[in-house]
């Protein structure tokens, strides 16, 4: 019991040792009658939309470190895997590295808002990308950028406590950046962070083909500033998502040559943004 405590698993209350709220979440028996949505589905779609689904999986059957490994199955049975045989020994390779995805779905479990209903973790399998999305914005104070210098602020201290006794993490902070790395060295794109609405999302991408492709968001981007420059605020309106999360993919269309960004600094509250006219031009 002493282990438990020190956990903080259960505590004491009126002279009963009960379960925390994070004892409740990691292994309680009738968890999903207090948070009927802490819980990873998954899902495997045809092509690059959510019209036709192949395959899904819900886990709240399992335990929260049971539900990553059951997940990460999950995505091993629906994406490729070649055999490469040489001479001295046989290397497997994954269409995907399996430490960014391993990592991008235990910070969603991790960092998960379990206090919102009708949201569950949830893991998207197409034929170009995963998407691994959970409920709750980033900790108040904690920017993408941070995310990525690698700054962590726990949202569920207990939780991470235990995948950290688990080994399931292996140092606070480090997870985006062993990720980022991962993709890489695949020769991937670097994995896309975004705050959506009240749910963050992390995007792998299966090829660096896809890094000169534009997904449907981006398509709202341009096509908003197709007839005139507007704010960030201005385009956060019209594509309907956060001003931050639109930030984060201006800053990423900037850097491609995709649009100019026309003000005095990056914290000129009056900067607009354009279609460059010729793509790639204004890149770095």
């Amino acid at each position: 019991m002493r282990g438990l405590t020190t956990l903080r698993l259960v505590t004491g209350h009126q002279g009963k040792h009960v379960p925390t709220v994070g004892g409740i979440l990691l292994f309680g028996r009738d968890r999903d009658v207090h948070f009927p949505d802490a819980e990873v589905r998954a899902a495997r779609f045809k092509g690059t939309d959510r019209h036709t689904i192949i395959d899904s999986k819900d886990f709240g059957a399992a335990s929260l470190p049971e539900q990553v490994e059951l997940g990460m199955q999950f995505v091993q049975r629906h994406v490729l895997r070649r055999l490469e045989i040489g001479r001295v020994r046989h290397e497997e390779w994954w269409e995907y590295p399996l430490v960014a995805v391993r990592e991008a779905l235990t910070n969603a479990v991790v960092h998960a808002d379990y206090s919102q209903t009708g949201s569950p973790i949830r893991v998207s399998v197409y034929d170009d990308r995963i998407e691994i999305e959970n409920p709750g914005n980033l900790v108040p104070g904690l920017t993408i950028p941070d995310v990525l210098a690698g700054v962590s602020k726990l949202r569920n201290r207990v939780i991470g406590r235990v995948f950290r006794e688990l080994r399931l993490i292996e140092q606070w902070g480090s997870g985006v950046r062993r990720m980022t790395a991962a993709c890489r060295e695949a020769g991937l794109p670097d994995p896309l962070l975004e705050e959506l609405g009240t749910h963050f999302r992390v995007t792998l991408y299966s090829s660096r083909e896809h890094e000169a492709g534009l997904d449907p968001v981006d398509g709202e981007i341009l096509a908003a500033l197709q007839s005139e420059g507007l704010p960030t605020r201005g385009i956060a309106e019209r594509v309907g998502l956060t001003t931050r999360a639109v930030r984060t993919r201006l800053a990423k269309l900037v850097e491609r040559g995709i649009i100019v960004e026309v003000g005095s600094g990056p914290n000129d509250p009056h900067r607009q943004y354009f279609v460059a006219e010729e793509r790639g031009r204004y890149g770095k």
